[in-house]
């Protein structure tokens, strides 16, 4: 059955007082793929996967979402790390078949021949039709055996050499390792995109002393190396984001690259936790290989509390040991970190290693709290910028809206919007988005912020030996 455009702002609805609702937010992502709205279809999946980093419906959905949206290199990335895993989803081997038709690959049908053999329903006549034919297995040439005293001759082999061929490495032709190391290289090169991002600190309202806290720490030991290095400060080091979700720490990250103008590597969770003992830290040293020779670079983590969760807290050795690998390469141990500037953010920095705020590793832990009204203001003009907005107070929805997060923020807008071209599709004449179009909308959600704030107050007020949630007082007026 089609999808009902309608359904959407009745999910949304729906999550506005239920946010951490992974069902929900699934059938709301399903619901935009089905409608063709990718980009939305592939946010909504990467917040349930947030919630839910193991589930592979999700990942197989964030897959779908990625090859419609032609992001075919990351949709790769997601297929080859699900058909490792132990019981492969039939829908990801129909992407993998996806896939291989795109570059002509002839393992396209037998990919596709899995996954209907796995769930008949699956099945598609029309894409089945445009698949390559398999590809005939290759015969190797028969080998010509010299007479005794012949001289084999250049480019001829004897029985002695195939036994020499033979040890070792199971049979493989010489020089096979190489090739296969050198393809493993450039697979991972193609899986860690590097991005180029336009969004600078203009696109983010508000954030002021944040932001100035990233132009000393980041920008300024790019831009003035010399004056830095006089001091022996060289550019590096790391940067922890923490708090409520939705108020701009991705974005954040996001428009600090594009302020320095370098390289920035976004890194899902998903991306990096294998459940083969070792492949999640050879994974990172390959991120923080990539990122070393593509200086300068930023890397940025997201939900990095589930890559550096507490040790003390953890029964598991294999986890331990990938929390270990991530301590030694921010240390620079296996290369030189110069250049490399490392992002992170978390919604619960309680659940972080001490370690991990070490000098020299995360020596910046800086708290994104919801806008103040100023901010708020700002955020809201940034958000209507391209859309047919009339003389909009934005101070007065910023009074209005205290407490709110800019993905708060941003759903206000968006129903604004949707509310607009409802009307203009049952034959309205096409009207701006006013004040009041974002005050109705005001009415129709909640700020999402409330139970993360109270829970942070919580350790601020009982576990802030160290100091770390001083800033969370200050925001909640308790210091």
């Amino acid at each position: 059955m089609p999808a009902d455009p309608s359904q959407v702002d009745s999910l949304r609805e729906a999550l506005a007082h239920s946010p951490d609702n992974v069902p929900l937010r699934q059938l709301l992502a399903e619901t935009l793929l089905q409608l063709a709205r990718h980009d939305e279809a592939e946010q909504e999946f990467r917040a349930a996967l947030a919630r839910a980093p193991r589930q592979k419906r999700l990942q197989v959905g964030l897959a779908q979402a990625f090859f419609a949206a032609g992001k075919f290199d990351e949709c790769a990335v997601l297929v080859e790390s699900l058909l490792k895993s132990v019981d492969p989803p039939p829908r990801a081997h129909v992407l993998d078949a996806r896939l291989k038709a795109r570059r002509g690959d002839a393992g396209a049908r037998a990919a596709y021949e899995r996954a209907v053999a796995a769930d008949p329903a699956l099945r598609d006549p029309s894409f089945e039709s445009e698949l390559p034919a398999a590809a005939a297995p290759r015969k190797a040439p028969p080998r010509r055996v010299p007479l005794t005293g012949e001289d084999p001759g250049p480019g001829a082999s004897t029985d002695d050499e195939d036994d020499d061929e033979d040890e070792g490495d199971g049979g493989d032709a010489p020089g096979e390792g190489r090739r296969a190391a050198a393809t493993e290289h450039d697979a991972e090169e193609r899986a860690w995109q590097v991005e180029r991002p336009d969004t600078t600190f203009a696109d983010v309202g508000g954030m002021d002393e944040l932001k100035d806290e990233i132009r000393m720490k980041i920008l300024l030991p790019l831009e003035q190396p010399e004056l830095f290095a006089a001091y022996g400060k060289k550019s590096g080091g790391g940067i922890l984001l923490f708090g409520p979700p939705g108020c701009g720490k991705t974005h954040l990250a996001r428009a600090t690259a594009g302020e320095a103008k370098c390289g920035f590597l976004a890194v899902g969770i998903h991306e990096v936790l294998e459940m083969w003992v070792g492949q999640s830290e050879k994974k990172l040293h390959s991120l923080f290989e990539q990122a070393r020779r593509r200086a300068p670079c930023i890397l940025f983590f997201d939900e990095v509390d589930a890559l550096g969760a507490s040790r003390a807290d953890l029964r598991q050795s294999a986890l331990r040991t990938t929390i270990n690998q991530f301590l030694a390469e921010l240390d620079g141990m296996q290369g030189k970190n110069e250049g490399v500037l490392v992002l992170a953010a978390t919604n619960a920095p309680w659940q972080i290693d001490p370690a991990f705020r070490r000098p020299g590793r995360f020596d910046r832990v800086l708290f994104v709290p919801p806008p103040d009204d100023a901010a708020r203001a700002a955020v809201v003009r940034v958000l209507l910028r391209g859309k047919p907005a009339g003389d909009v107070d934005a101070e007065l929805v910023a009074k209005k809206t205290k407490g709110w997060s800019c993905a708060d923020l941003r759903g206000i807008v968006d129903t604004a919007v949707e509310s607009k071209l409802r009307d203009a599709l049952k034959g309205g004449a096409r009207k701006p988005i006013t004040t009041d179009d974002l005050l109705a909308a005001t009415k129709r959600r909640q700020p999402t912020t409330g139970e993360w704030l109270q829970t942070a107050r919580n350790y601020a007020v009982y576990a802030n030996e160290g100091g770390q949630y001083d800033d969370v007082l200050r925001y909640l007026g308790l210091e």
